[in-house]
């Protein structure tokens, strides 16, 4: 028997939760009181005499004086501080503005999706069984009577509503957070690189623990509330649970694809034409594209990144508490055993909390060259001490040895080997996020190379850069590979759920330091918006550099986990839909198989092409407009900013629509037509072929980044002799970085939620294609 009784687990994973909840406010509430000077407040100062008297700082004048004393740059008395104060919360206000109303639109689209498509839900799993509203035998217990075919209906449906507006907050509570410290991040790079840097990190944590503390507490009230009515029907209640994780993964779809072809219509539009065309430097105020830039970091890769995230721990945390439910743990109804999911989940905000205390209070950054290696601690701290976590859950929750079901088989299973499972997901993260940071950080040679490789042109950047994307495949593809055999070697499907949320116990650090990207991104390009002193750019490039670094790897987690994830969701389906075994001789499945494959390539087509649309727009709105507004080039004149965030608003939300209709009918139009075999077979080939082509997207792009910033830092003998901006090796660098955008921020990181979402939706739906699939193949 297992140490935790159910009254602490009750205790447990609920104040975990709270605890976590709680250090997000914290967080926040840090971060709050650097102050950003409106113009009231800076006429108010400026008419007091006060050379950075400010009324309401959480500084006294003592501080500002020595802030204004410390920094380097000369010739800025305190009123025109103020002023660069003042235009800072001005831009920050623009991007929040922007991002709220984008944000606010598309949910209003989202909202009638998910509102038909849970009919939708209803009505096929209602009609799977012709509508019964009486007691059926369980599934796996036929002596036992479980709650009717309609009930499962009707809460499959209410749990895809409960996933999507969870999904939904995530994304909205994360956008508002990261606007909320843009302006402040740059104010104190004016200060020192390591204050601006505890800004932008205290950010993404107060979005990482609010996301994974809400995901936690949401899922676990659920389970709860929907139990009422299920009772002992365990099988029943964690099938109806699985819509929760459909609903994530839904609305994350349309949030990456919506926000990545918003932020790089956005970004290609203002680069092409001001870096390559103008000569003007990144974020320039005279570009019209610069606002709608900032904005789309804000839609894309914060809102997308955590409806993506949340996505993958409801898809892992559902997975695993389906296989439970038809093991040992579910027809004995050890409580305490269903919920180990959910424990390893708790614990690891805990872990989180403490690794995000070191970063901040414990092991500073003081200079540039720490932000890297501090950011790659908080991956190894939390690493090791999550594994250290990992066991202690591990033998005090489970008993000590159980059977699960491998596929009508039943396989009997030690605790140790859970301990194991997990633990192999864990490392296997690790694994990925140093593999991917090797191959995009401009500190190694493979950026180097592809930072050389401009000398003579862009052709050679993008084969170089191309290059190092599909090299950059193997590792983490082996490292998945081992976590998937010593789990599935051990605990069949169930290991495999769990690895995944291994790699995604520390969610909360993962979330922290891929949101840290996008925040000083935006933190630099206001700094350059307001004028800041030169130092402070310096500043937030740095920071900026480390942050591509980190965005990459918090998609290399995302991707490998997405792996996991609908290995796990593709065994519960066979089990679900009741296939005996899946055969690739079989020409159903092999038809399935090849069309499965193909799908990421139609996906990538569409939304590259989406991009390249908006983007060809937005480069002739942004040349419009230097032609025709006098005085722009010479910052004369102000450019029409809300032209450019419009041009990316409806090329977005028009654009998104035929990517995500493609994920979402694919599952139903193959299920329906050719049979649940077939479905096994599209699940298999998107598995297998998604996954290598995410990977290798998202490396690429981020090695042509990072390449193209190499350039411009002239931090070597090498890197200066390359530039500096403007320089030809520099313009084939840019060259090279456009191209990469579309594939780093909308193609690649959207093909994670394309192999989870149709798994999901394919678990969720078997029922309706075991009953009514196959009218093709049935009549062939």
């Amino acid at each position: 028997m297992a140490v935790l009784g159910t009254a602490a687990v009750e205790v447990f994973v609920p104040l975990a939760s709270l605890i976590g909840i709680a250090f997000a406010v914290l967080q926040w509430y840090v971060v709050a009181k650097v102050p950003v000077t409106t113009h009231g407040s800076a006429a108010a100062s400026a008419s007091q005499g006060g050379k950075g008297g400010r009324r309401g700082s959480a500084r006294s004048n003592e501080d500002e004086l020595e802030e204004e004393q410390g920094d380097d740059d000369d010739g800025e008395d305190g009123i025109d501080r103020l002023a660069a104060s003042a235009r800072c919360a001005e831009i920050q206000q623009a991007i929040s503005i922007g991002a709220t109303s984008f944000l606010l639109t598309e949910y209003k689209y989202l909202a009638a999706f998910t509102s038909a498509f849970a009919a939708v839900i209803f009505v096929f799993l209602g009609s799977a069984r012709r509508f019964s509203t009486r007691p059926e035998p369980c599934v796996h217990d036929a002596s036992r009577e479980c709650r009717p075919a309609l009930a499962g209906a009707a809460f499959s449906a209410v749990a895809f509503l409960l996933g999507a507006l969870t999904s939904v907050l995530s994304g909205y509570l994360g956008m508002r957070v990261a606007t909320f410290a843009n302006a402040r991040a740059a104010l104190e790079a004016r200060r020192g690189v390591g204050d601006a840097f505890a800004v932008a990190f205290r950010s993404g944590a107060a979005m990482g623990f609010l996301l994974a503390s809400s995901a936690l507490l949401v899922l676990y009230a659920a389970v709860n509330l929907f139990g009422l009515y299920y009772g002992d029907d365990w099988g029943g209640l964690y099938e109806s649970i699985t819509g929760y994780g459909l609903g994530g993964s839904s609305v994350a779809l349309f949030g990456r694809v919506g926000g990545g072809i918003y932020t790089k219509a956005a970004d290609v539009g203002a680069d092409l034409v001001g870096k390559v065309e103008r000569n003007i430097p990144e974020d320039d105020p005279r570009n019209p594209a610069v606002i709608a830039d900032n904005v789309g970091d804000n839609v894309g890769d914060i809102a997308g990144m955590g409806s993506d995230l949340f996505g993958s721990y409801a898809e892992s945390s559902c997975a695993a508490l389906f296989v439970a439910s038809i093991s040992s743990f579910g027809t004995e109804h050890n409580f305490t055993a269903m919920m180990y999911p959910l424990l390893v989940s708790a614990v690891g905000l805990l872990v989180c909390a403490v690794t995000t205390v070191v970063a901040t209070d414990v092991s500073k950054v003081r200079r540039t060259d720490e932000v890297g290696p501090a950011l790659k601690r908080q991956i190894l701290i939390s690493t090791v001490l999550m594994t250290g976590g990992i066991a202690a859950v591990t033998f005090l929750a489970l008993p000590s040895q159980f059977t699960l079901f491998d596929f009508g088989n039943v396989k009997h299973v030690k605790n140790w080997h859970l301990f194991v499972c997990v633990s192999a997901g864990l490392w296997a993260g690790l694994v990925i996020g140093y593999v991917t940071e090797y191959y995009t950080s401009n500190a190694y040679a493979p950026v180097q190379s592809v930072a050389r490789s401009c000398r003579t042109g862009a052709a050679t950047n993008v084969i170089f850069g191309l290059a190092v994307g599909y090299k950059s495949v193997i590792i983490p593809i082996l490292a998945i590979a081992s976590a998937i055999y010593a789990a599935f070697r051990l605990a069949a499907t169930y290991g495999v759920a769990v690895s995944a949320l291994g790699m995604l116990s520390t969610i909360a650090t993962g979330l922290a330091i891929d949101a840290y990207g996008p925040i000083s991104d935006n933190a630099g390009g206001i700094a350059e918006m307001a004028g800041l002193p030169p130092r402070a750019r310096e500043r937030t490039d740095a920071l900026d550099a480390a942050g591509n670094t980190t965005a990459a790897i918090g998609k290399g987690f995302a991707i490998g986990s997405a792996a996991l994830v609908s290995l796990a969701l593709f065994g519960a389906y066979v089990s679900r839909a009741g296939i005996a075994a899946v055969d690739l001789l079989s020409p159903r499945v092999f038809v399935g198989l090849l069309a499965g494959a193909m799908l990421p390539y139609w996906f990538s087509a569409m939304t590259m092409r989406s991009v390249g649309s908006a983007a060809l727009r937005m480069v002739e709105e942004v040349r419009r407009q230097f032609d025709t507004i006098p005085g722009l080039a010479e910052g004369l004149a102000s450019p029409d900013y809300a032209t450019c965030v419009r041009i990316s608003t409806d090329a977005s939300l028009r654009e998104m629509m035929a990517p995500g209709a493609l994920v979402m009918l694919s599952p139903l139009v193959v299920g329906t037509l050719l049979g649940v075999e077939a479905l096994a077979g599209l699940l298999a080939g998107a598995l297998v072929s998604g996954v290598q082509v995410a990977i290798s997207a998202s490396n690429s792009g981020g090695a042509w980044d990072n390449a193209k910033k190499y350039i411009e830092a002239g931090v070597s003998e090498e890197a200066r002799a390359l530039g500096p901006k403007g320089s030809e090796a520099h313009k084939a660098a840019v060259i090279g970085d456009t191209i990469g955008d579309p594939l780093k921020d909308t193609s690649g990181p959207s093909l994670n939620i394309l192999i989870k979402l149709m798994a999901v939706e394919s678990l969720v739906f078997a029922p309706f294609f075991a009953a009514h699939g196959g009218i093709v193949f049935d009549h062939l």
